[in-house]
């Protein structure tokens, strides 16, 4: 079983308190959420105290708990087509009220919002894809309450704290579809996981506790060291390494990995496609150095494959949270921002130097 740990420190960040909200206190029929909305540096996140949010006959009223940070959080904020947008995607809460015509929560249930809040299962449609929260016309998570459809719900693990559930919606789950669900990882595989953030610790994690063999790179051993901790059984250094395709084949026998979680995008596709083996499978998950124009596919291995990874469904979900379940793993938490530090919460999230997941506690 793999022991993983919690880390919550609660940050402050002495260069950001002018940049922090001040967070009203709400009466009994408002709350507060963020909003998007112009500033002097672009959209900025602002404060807003608005009515409190009252479920219709097949919506659930969430008491939102913590909520979680992703990439895809920041690349929302620089848009300025999202003003006004309540933003994130991940959070976790307690069910206060359901409508007359709810079966499958009841009040003082557990829950996490689900990715896309309208898309349960079966073949992605454009309307399902559109209903990613935290984005477009969507609202998001960062609020102290938000109503949902009972299909973008799910209940969370008994043994995880909010803080820890929270993280779960994006990050995990895109790490659990690309190794299971597109990947069919089988014990004794190798996975390469690509840098230390949310979806490659969650793979990691995952892997590992499926029986694979996990190897990880980043640029920091500091950061390599504790992802020996939790399970990897090998590690590589990019930057003292830049040719890491290389040491990961010799960590293989000269096999290559079965799996590569790819986030990175154009720097490191072609580094994967050299260290992928036979039949493997390359998930394409993020585009931190932009997007790859162009797929070499002559230089695939034979029999490999390569998918576009767009999180998962609600069912992913709900087989995710029984894995996590047998097999007790914990999210690693960087760091746990009080509500009213958002914006401090965001800037850590820029600046790149976190391990695993950034949370917000309401």
């Amino acid at each position: 079983m793999q022991e993983l740990y919690l880390t919550r420190t609660l940050v402050v960040v002495s260069l950001l308190v002018g940049a922090m909200a001040a967070v009203p206190k709400a009466d009994a029929q408002t709350m507060n959420q963020y909003q998007l909305e112009p500033g002097a540096n672009g959209l900025e996140l602002t404060v807003r105290e608005v009515a409190q949010p009252t479920p219709g006959a097949n919506e659930v009223l969430v008491r939102v708990r913590a909520v979680s940070l992703n990439r895809r959080d920041v690349y929302v904020k620089g848009r300025d087509t999202s003003r006004g947008l309540v933003p994130t995607s991940d959070g976790a809460g307690e069910v206060i009220a359901i409508g007359s015509n709810v079966t499958q929560f009841n009040v003082g249930d557990r829950v996490a919002g689900t990715f896309f809040k309208d898309f349960s299962g079966g073949r992605r449609t454009a309307e399902a894809i559109a209903s990613a929260r935290g984005g477009g016309s969507v609202d998001g998570m960062l609020a102290e309450m938000i109503v949902s459809a009972e299909v973008g719900l799910v209940a969370i693990p008994d043994y995880l704290s909010f803080e820890e559930a929270a993280t779960l919606p994006c990050a995990a789950l895109t790490a659990w579809r690309s190794l299971f669900v597109e990947g069919g990882l089988q014990t004794g595989e190798t996975v390469l996981l690509e840098g230390t953030g949310g979806v490659s610790i969650f793979g990691l994690q995952l892997a590992a506790a499926a029986g694979a063999n996990p190897i990880i790179t980043s640029s920091s051993d500091a950061k390599l060291e504790q992802a020996r901790s939790l399970g990897a059984v090998g590690t590589v250094n990019y930057r003292t390494n830049p040719e890491w395709q290389q040491e990961v084949l010799e960590l293989t026998g000269g096999s290559g990995v079965d799996h590569v979680l790819d986030v990175v995008g154009q720097e490191t596709l072609h580094r994967a496609i050299e260290a992928l083996a036979f039949d493997g499978h390359i998930a394409i998950i993020g585009s931190l150095s932009g997007d790859a124009d162009t797929l070499p596919l002559g230089r695939l291995p034979r029999g490999s494959s390569v998918t576009n990874i767009n999180v998962g469904t609600r069912e992913d979900f709900q087989a995710m949270n029984a894995f996590l379940t047998e097999h007790q793993l914990r999210p690693v938490i960087d760091r746990v921002f009080p509500f009213e530090e958002a914006p401090a919460a965001y800037a850590y999230m820029e600046s790149g130097a976190h391990m695993g997941k950034i949370v917000i506690s309401l």
